[in-house]
């Protein structure tokens, strides 16, 4: 089961490997874990697994669980298995995502939902939430008996901190799937749909890793933000690679969230500042036939400035994130989460 997890090393930009140096050792460790944990007696299961784990990645939601706790106070031994939890949550919801988006190609590999076909997405998806939440119930047995001044540190928190995240997630899922084709939605709607859709599981990992480190409410309540406003420059930057980036590069289908008429930032940009007129020839385009529609959008986009407004304001949201971590000691691992605020504007893929 080991390649499962760890086939996933050689796509991992080197810029995102120098940020999780402080940490290295123990995402190492949260692989071992996982390919553990996902071990499968039937080889089919076993197949998907392995697949599914290859379409992950980045690693980013564990490394932020492992870098909040070590950036704010001792590390807890249920540390690793909080972070494979949020990782397993994180590789379903791709897994469902590919099936939404009718995607084809993720890290350079085919979808699950290519290769098979949607319903094995969606049980795979299911398959690896259920196993999320055992792996976070087990901290308490993993790490001795939690009880009296430490109560808080038991699998309760990390349970209900993981359920709320994924509740959000579906809940900003389902508000952009009831956004498709409505191309009047503003920017602080949109704000609020990919604040659930992906800022709250980034949000949930800095909390459980400074929660569970033991460290001051307050600074566990910098960390929430400091994940709130990462994961909204994450996604903005998303939005942005699906309509100028390069497949190739990318290693994911791309043009999807204009295939199925997501409003998405710069679109909404352009939108707004387009005239009556202007606006319905767009429509025309978002709504006719064809793959066409990212070429034909492009003299749009320059003729609004819709991508530079939208990496600035991606860029000012990783701003708001380094702000909530400027009073954290200087270390290593807080070193890291600033330039992790760098990272999510500036990659490509």
């Amino acid at each position: 089961m080991q390649p499962a997890i760890t086939e996933q090393r050689a796509d991992m930009p080197s810029s995102l490997k120098a940020l999780y140096a402080p940490v290295a050792g123990a995402l190492s460790d949260v692989e071992d874990l996982l390919a553990a944990e996902l071990s499968s007696g039937h080889a089919f299961v076993d197949g998907l697994i392995r697949h599914g784990f290859r379409l992950g990645g980045k690693k980013l939601r564990p490394a932020l669980v492992l870098l909040s706790g070590q950036a704010t106070g001792s590390r807890h031994p249920a540390l690793s298995r909080l972070a494979g939890a949020v990782e397993l949550i994180h590789v379903a919801t791709l897994v469902h995502d590919d099936v939404l988006d009718e995607a084809d190609l993720r890290r350079h590999l085919a979808t699950v939902n290519a290769r098979w076909d949607n319903e094995t997405s969606v049980l795979l998806g299911d398959y690896l939430l259920a196993r999320s939440i055992c792996l976070a119930a087990s901290i308490d047995s993993s790490s001795g008996e939690v009880g009296g001044e430490d109560a808080h540190l038991s699998c309760a928190f990390a349970c209900r901190a993981i359920a709320e995240a994924a509740r959000m997630m579906c809940e900003g899922e389902l508000r952009q799937a009831a956004s498709r084709g409505n191309f009047q939605i503003d920017e602080q709607e949109y704000l609020d749909i990919i604040a659930g859709k992906t800022a709250a599981l980034i949000a949930c990992s800095c909390q459980l890793g400074a929660h569970y480190a033991d460290a001051e409410p307050d600074v566990v309540e910098r960390l929430v933000r400091y994940g709130h406003n990462l994961g909204i420059a994450f996604q903005i930057a998303d939005d942005l690679l699906d309509m100028t980036g390069d497949e190739a590069v990318a290693g994911k289908s791309l043009g999807t969230d204009l295939d199925k008429q997501k409003p998405t930032l710069p679109l909404i940009h352009v939108m707004q500042q387009a005239s009556a007129e202007e606006r319905r020839s767009l429509q025309k385009v978002l709504t006719g036939d064809g793959n066409h529609r990212r070429k034909t959008l492009q003299p749009w986009f320059e003729r609004y400035g819709a991508v530079e407004y939208a990496r600035r304001r991606a860029a000012a949201f990783a701003q708001a994130a380094r702000r909530e971590i400027e009073p954290l000691d200087r270390s290593p691992a807080a070193e890291a989460l600033r330039g992790l605020t760098r990272f999510v504007v500036d990659r490509e893929s």
